[in-house]
């Protein structure tokens, strides 16, 4: 795989489809990921991100921000930048 992992996934919430990530690499909005696990593998724009319940435009290392996912994610599930 060519993309470049950058975090992983910490939880997620079912009813507002909310995955938390920790992050190894900045993440910035509107940047193409590819979540995949055991039982996961999709694809996705950030459209939208919070640290600590509030909005921003850029995670960075050691963070831990919540995403908007597409579809269900998996604690221990790979988060790659993709390549577009």
């Amino acid at each position: 795989m060519s993309d470049t992992k950058i975090g992983t996934v910490m939880h997620y919430f079912p009813k507002i489809s909310v995955g938390v990530l920790n992050l190894d690499h900045p993440l910035k909005l509107d940047h193409p990921i590819h979540i995949v696990g055991k039982h996961t593998d999709f694809s996705q724009r950030v459209t939208s991100m919070q640290v600590n319940h509030q909005d921003v435009e850029e995670g960075y290392p050691g963070q831990e921000v919540a995403i908007k996912v597409t579809s269900r994610v998996r604690p221990g599930d790979d988060v790659y930048l993709a390549s577009e």
